[in-house]
């Protein structure tokens, strides 16, 4: 369940009180169920809500960084969460179909669902922006000047006065969009005098840290202001053309083919040294711009596990040396395997291959196995288009992990399966480690056993196997999916 891009007054959950089921959490993370939701939410003016069930693997992953964020946002925001399993009620009522699912409430009606991160510091700093006015109304010179002088990004509206038709819908806008951006707003037009403009507009600031000699630290939007106009704006400059991705804004950056160089970038205690690097793949960047790649930065450390897991870095690859990467909005990866030199020229070349179609794919697989006689064939990164997307053979494909209980519990049965259909030469029932191996565009796996049936003629429309794991119901499956009529071995039972 991935996030998309997304646009988010004092945050407070829920209090403790005599009731059963609100259980004071040493974490910080109260509890609530559905004897006293109701009565506990219409008391605050902000509440977020993690919907969960205890057996859920992405609810236990959550958990830590939900407390770690609670503990932080404690005497200004707090945290709750429902279970599910013992709270049915409350989410039906609130539509709560997958887990874990997080919501905002303000005086105890459902607001919006929450689209932001779920590491403790994205849950942090979304919250935090829940404090306070949506927009702030900014006087002076001075005013303005505090409130750019930001980590993040600013969004700053600037108006003939009060009665201004346009302040309105940016105050609408600011209260859709106040999630993800910070809005502030002024009715003394001088202030956008200095930054080229003398009437009404909205100026967008980048953060102070990423201002640099390539491109416009203000980009000013001057058309007819509409929340739909305002949005697109934003999403087209926010970025700039070499932003510092983070845990928290890869998923948005993302949503395009992106270039990242990844070093040992530290804007806090190195603003000047974090700089360098950006400001070398910049110069090259500048050249590439309109092409349909996007550029950024990232500290080297805040995804070295994803480095390692995805593209294979090792943990002395590139030194003090970006490490270069593409990740194309389809999935495809490539990295640049030459070091990167101080005067641009490799990373020029890499681009110029990548622009060529010369570059390789990187695929995380494991071997292609040498034996592969078993009646559930194992299939890996490399050889899932050979085996999976075979034309002539419908094809069900397990995506396990060896840590995963459900798949162990499933391995009989799903044996079974594949010696049913054995004599069968149109089924092939495979299945893929999808931790050791990259899934393939069109599966979507976020939990384990993943099954689906690739049918004959309709590769491109992989079909999910959605049923309980049983013998017979998946042969009913295979039987309604498949161009054929199955050759089973040794079953009895009508289907």
């Amino acid at each position: 369940m991935a996030p998309t891009l997304g646009f988010f007054p004092a945050v407070t959950l829920v209090v403790l009180s005599g009731f059963p089921a609100a259980v004071s959490s040493r974490r910080d993370v109260l509890e609530l169920g559905d004897a006293d939701f109701d009565y506990l939410a219409t008391e605050h003016e902000t509440m977020l809500v993690k919907f969960y069930a205890p057996w859920c693997g992405h609810c236990k992953k959550l958990a830590p960084e939900f407390e770690k964020a609670a503990s932080r946002l404690k005497g200004s925001v707090q945290l709750a969460k429902v279970d599910c399993t013992a709270n049915s009620e409350t989410c039906s009522r609130f539509g709560v179909s997958g887990y874990p699912t997080l919501r905002i409430f303000r005086y105890g009606k459902d607001s919006a669902p929450y689209d932001g991160p779920r590491t403790a510091e994205g849950i942090y700093e979304t919250m935090r922006r829940q404090t306070g006015p949506d927009s702030m109304h900014l006087k002076t010179k001075d005013d303005l000047k505090a409130f750019v002088n930001n980590h993040d990004a600013s969004i700053v509206g600037v108006f003939s006065g009060t009665d201004s038709p346009r302040l309105a819908e940016f105050l609408k806008a600011a209260t859709l969009l106040r999630e993800q951006f910070r809005f502030a707003h002024s009715t003394n037009l001088q202030l956008a005098e200095e930054h080229g403009a003398d009437s009404e507009c909205v100026l967008l600031f980048r953060p102070p840290r990423l201002t640099n000699a390539f491109e416009d630290s203000v980009v000013i939007f001057r058309d007819y202001l509409t929340i739909g106009s305002l949005r697109r704006f934003i999403r087209d400059h926010i970025y700039g053309l070499c932003p510092h991705m983070t845990i928290e804004n890869r998923d948005r950056l993302r949503v395009r083919d992106l270039l990242t160089a990844y070093y040992d970038l530290d804007y806090h205690h190195n603003l000047p040294g974090s700089n360098y690097w950006r400001n070398r793949v910049m110069k090259v960047a500048s050249k590439y711009v309109g092409r349909g790649l996007t550029f950024s930065v990232a500290n080297k450390k805040d995804f070295l596990l994803e480095l390692e897991e995805d593209f294979g870095m090792g943990t002395s690859d590139g030194g003090e040396l970006p490490f270069i990467t593409i990740r194309t909005r389809l999935g495809h990866k490539y990295t640049m395997r030459e070091e990167f030199t101080r005067d641009g020229a490799s990373l020029q070349r890499f681009l110029e291959d990548y622009f060529a179609g010369r570059l390789k794919r990187y695929i995380k697989s494991e071997p292609i196995p040498e034996k592969n006689s078993g009646a559930v064939k194992v299939v890996v990164a490399e050889s899932f288009d050979q085996v999976v997307n075979d034309p002539d053979k419908g094809v069900l494909i397990q995506f396990f992990s060896p840590s995963c209980p459900h798949c162990k519990k499933l391995e009989p049965v799903y044996g079974e399966l594949a010696d049913t259909l054995r004599s069968d030469p149109k089924i092939v029932i495979a299945k893929m480690n999808a931790v050791a191996n990259d899934v393939p565009l069109g599966y979507d796996v976020q939990g384990f056993p993943t099954i689906y049936f690739a049918p004959v003629g309709r590769k491109d429309e992989p079909v999910r196997y959605q049923g309980t794991r049983e013998l017979k119901d998946f042969l009913r499956f295979l039987k309604r999916e498949a161009s054929h009529s199955l050759m089973l071995s040794g079953f009895k039972d009508e289907l």
